[in-house]
């Protein structure tokens, strides 16, 4: 067995409940684009390149609204700003892996990063293959999901309403979760009335940004309390 074969063969299973999940979003969002009239080849196209799921569900109200560059370029960065930590994280994970370093900075997202953060390679597997394929088939799970969504929705034609609520219900349940399982809540109250102050403020089709620049200087200006929380745990 070669080396990228053992690489695959120890990475292959932590991605199976990644397929699972990563098929059902993608494929419900290649059917809310073709719900809006777009071709498959915009769910393909931008899955492959975007990558960055919550950011795809976005997009498809920017593609929808006026043109408005400075908007889409701080919504992207402030919804994926934690990507920025993420990569920080991983400097060291990334060393003397050759050139797969571009394609495992590119492909990263949250599933991946869990994966190749927590998980303990096994000696006689390489680590930077290992990362690779992890990175590699999550990747395919979710162009994969979006395409064939995309497809099927011109083919199969039914009531699409409210499909675009994935996301939210996707993300309402991550809340729930983390709210049960935390001890402390109050990032989550703060994210919260930020949020509904944003709202009340700027209106729904503008309260984003300002909520997740508020959330951020809310997060820095309580880091060190944050931190020592964490440690005392």
């Amino acid at each position: 067995m070669t080396i990228k074969q053992k690489a695959f063969k120890a990475a292959f299973p932590y991605t199976i409940p990644i397929c699972t999940g990563f098929l059902f979003l993608g494929t419900s969002y290649g059917f809310l684009m073709s719900s809006k009239g777009f071709s498959f080849l915009y769910p393909m196209f931008m899955s492959a390149l975007i990558f960055a799921g919550s950011m795809e569900f976005v997009t498809v109200n920017l593609l929808l609204a006026s043109f408005n560059p400075i908007h889409a370029f701080l919504l992207a960065l402030m919804v994926n700003a934690r990507h920025l930590f993420y990569g920080i994280s991983m400097l060291d994970k990334f060393k003397n892996v050759g050139k797969k370093k571009f394609y495992l900075i590119f492909g990263m997202c949250d599933e991946s990063f869990s994966i190749n953060c927590t998980t303990s390679i096994p000696d006689d597997v390489d680590k930077g293959w290992f990362m690779f394929f992890v990175t590699l088939l999550n990747y395919l799970y979710w162009v994969g999901g979006a395409t064939l969504g995309g497809l099927l929705g011109s083919i199969l034609h039914f009531n699409t309403k409210g499909i675009d609520f994935v996301m939210t219900a996707l993300f309402v349940v991550i809340f729930l979760n983390q709210w049960y399982e935390a001890k402390d809540h109050l990032p989550a109250i703060v994210g919260v009335v930020s949020s509904i102050i944003c709202l009340i403020t700027f209106n729904s089709d503008k309260f984003i940004v300002p909520a997740m620049a508020l959330i951020v200087i809310c997060f820095t200006s309580m880091r060190k309390r944050l931190e020592g929380e964490t440690k005392g745990q």
